[in-house]
């Protein structure tokens, strides 16, 4: 016997149960829930599609994720480019002021 989610007594049982499936006699599942199952590696008490579904969702969310992720990253590089294409093109200012050489007076 043990203790569900719930916290509920759960009577003891043997597998394969009384009705049940002569296949399932290994006692799988959690602490808290346990059942008869016929793979001794068996994890869950569901079928592999609801698993798969996880997966599916799981990746539709990354997918989604990469999609915006691609669209940051170009809206950054088109911006980038704007700003520098649109720059005005002027030559650089070194500080100096130029004047022409000749002999001045002291």
């Amino acid at each position: 016997s043990y203790l569900n989610a719930d916290k509920v007594l759960v009577s003891g049982f043997s597998c394969p149960r009384a009705g049940g499936d002569s296949r399932a006699v290994f006692c799988c599942g959690f602490q808290d829930v346990k059942y008869c199952c016929d793979d001794p590696h068996s994890f869950f008490p569901y079928e592999h599609s609801y698993m798969w579904w996880l997966s599916v969702g799981a990746l539709v969310g990354l997918s989604i994720a990469a999609v915006v992720l691609f669209a940051f990253i170009i809206t950054v590089c088109v911006l980038c480019y704007l700003f520098i294409s649109t720059k005005p093109r002027s030559k650089l200012d070194t500080g100096l002021s130029l004047q022409t050489a000749g002999k001045t007076g002291c």
